[in-house]
């Protein structure tokens, strides 16, 4: 009797400690991030890891200031969310300024939830699609992440690491490098940085909407100086779109194939999760990268 009766004090003491990690300190809540657009989602959701959940207000497949309409149905979509969120970060540009941020301001007040204040990326004129830039607003990211939740900013170091590594994979090798330096193309505005800077193409034109540059760079006017100079783009292999901004170039297009000029018109895209399994920023370059390879 007196060996069972000893033993059960053990026992019990033995069955605290092996339980007793079930009950120590609770997991740290999810940090909620409502996120302007896709832009900002993926670096914070990718550094953040499974300590963040984050969503976009901008739909990824369309131009923000096309979304005048849709940006209130989204946040309508994602209201249970919004209001408890701990973060909101928002690139700043003029889209985010004139549609993304006063329409999440103008709800949050409506609703009676209170003021918003935003964490902005400090130059809002500075392009992301380029692996420089985009390792530039990661850092921004990651610093805003280390800012709310210090305790756990080996975790957001260490994972930050992981996401630039992601875009020295997708460097262009020097191959690659010496075919994309050969190439003549026509580009839309909002991908010129990254197809000159970055790949290293050859731009002999830019085409861009009505609104930018006062309307001295459209589509229409690039089929004048075609007609004026046919001999400049004898040489020119693609012309890129870009996916947001919607179908600009088609008038180009078939005005060098009346010339005999086998071009062939792509499409870029710069927000992630706007093609199906180009989720990432550098998923969204690599992208991008091939269609012209």
């Amino acid at each position: 009797m007196k060996g069972i009766q000893s033993t059960g004090p053990a026992l019990l003491m033995l069955a605290i400690l092996i339980l007793a990690p079930a009950f120590a300190e609770p997991a740290p809540n999810t940090i909620k991030i409502v996120c302007t657009t896709s832009v900002l989602m993926d670096p914070a959701t990718y550094i953040g890891g499974d300590r963040v959940e984050a969503i976009t207000i901008a739909d990824p497949t369309l131009c923000p200031h096309l979304q005048g309409d849709i940006i209130p149905s989204r946040i309508q979509l994602n209201m249970d969310f919004i209001p408890g969120a701990d973060l909101f970060m928002a690139y700043n540009d003029s889209n985010d300024q004139r549609y993304n941020i006063p329409a999440v301001n103008d709800f949050m007040k409506a609703n009676n939830y209170g003021s918003v204040t935003w964490k902005t990326v400090s130059d809002p004129s500075r392009e992301w699609n380029t692996p420089a830039k985009a390792k530039l607003l990661a850092e921004e990211v990651r610093g805003w992440l280390v800012q709310y939740d210090p305790i756990n900013e080996s975790y957001y170091d260490e994972r930050y690491g992981e996401y630039v590594k992601s875009f020295d994979a997708i460097e262009p090798t020097p191959a690659e490098k010496e075919k994309l330096n050969q190439t003549q193309v026509i580009v839309m505005l909002w991908q010129r940085e990254p197809v000159e800077e970055w790949l290293g193409m050859n731009v002999v034109n830019i085409f861009a909407p009505e609104f930018a540059l006062n309307g001295t760079r459209t589509a229409a006017k690039v089929v004048d100086d075609i007609n004026a100079n046919p001999e400049k783009y004898r040489n020119v292999s693609f012309i890129i779109e870009n996916m947001q901004s919607g179908e600009l170039a088609k008038g180009i297009e078939e005005s060098l194939k009346d010339k005999g000029i086998n071009v062939k018109r792509v499409v870029f895209t710069n927000f992630p999760r706007s093609i199906e399994g180009v989720d990432t920023m550098a998923e969204v370059l690599e992208h991008n990268k091939q269609i012209v390879l």
